[in-house]
């Protein structure tokens, strides 16, 4: 594959594999990260959701906290949160990991509501999340899918692709959110975990320190994206 160097538009030829490592224009000696394309916008949303259990097409989220994050900073005047309330009861499982009751839920708007009004503040930012790909960004297709919302495709960031890119990808080496705050250590959030608003403020605080030690651009060049799902609004 082949790109043209970001700083001298110089055509640079190289192997897929380099995807994600720090290489040099041989043109003009500029240092950036490898990527399929580069990208020019700098706004992300830092999100997580809790849900009812693993299944997107079976459970649903029951909450969801954002955080805009622009041009390299944190923007925590810039938040987006709801509970949502789910087709079935929330177990006595979920609510002990969680901290969610179905009283909490009980007046909340329904998912797609929630879903909806999340994407309207969200608008065309790419959204990160931990996870997010096996995860997070399988529950909004879902709840999508199983509502009729007409929807757009939005790109997203598994920050566990950011961790790799930092800790490396050697066998045994753990990529939770717990091993990630461990390895920056950061302060514990004055939020409950499991939560998502104090995982929303644990994972920002990492995006933010990662972004810094991997010397990414603010359009986060070289991350992996992958796509999800979001109503029309």
């Amino acid at each position: 594959m082949h790109l043209a160097c970001p700083h001298c538009q110089h055509t640079i030829r190289g192997p897929k594999s380099l995807i994600g490592h720090r290489t040099s224009c041989p043109s003009c000696d500029h240092s950036f990260i490898w990527t399929d394309c580069f990208r020019s916008g700098e706004t992300f949303i830092v999100y997580d959701l809790e849900t009812t259990g693993l299944s997107p097409d079976a459970d649903d989220f029951i909450q969801i906290a954002a955080v805009r994050y622009h041009a390299g900073c944190l923007c925590p005047e810039e938040t987006f949160f709801s509970f949502a309330r789910p087709s079935r009861t929330i177990s006595s499982f979920i609510q002990s990991y969680t901290g969610i009751s179905n009283h909490d839920v009980r007046d909340a708007p329904r998912p797609a509501e929630v879903l909806t009004n999340f994407a309207a503040w969200a608008g065309h930012a790419t959204l990160i999340a931990h996870n997010g790909k096996r995860f997070d960004s399988k529950f909004l297709d879902a709840t999508c899918r199983k509502n009729g919302l007409p929807s757009r495709e939005v790109e997203c960031i598994d920050s566990i692709h950011i961790s790799k890119m930092l800790f490396g990808r050697v066998r045994g080496t753990g990529h939770s959110l717990d091993h990630v705050k461990s390895r920056l250590a950061l302060h514990d959030t004055s939020l409950r975990r499991h939560d998502a608003r104090g995982d929303v403020d644990i994972l920002g605080r990492a995006v933010l320190e990662m972004h810094r030690r991997l010397r990414l651009d603010n359009a986060l060049n070289g991350v992996p994206r992958h796509t999800a799902q979001l109503p029309l609004t």
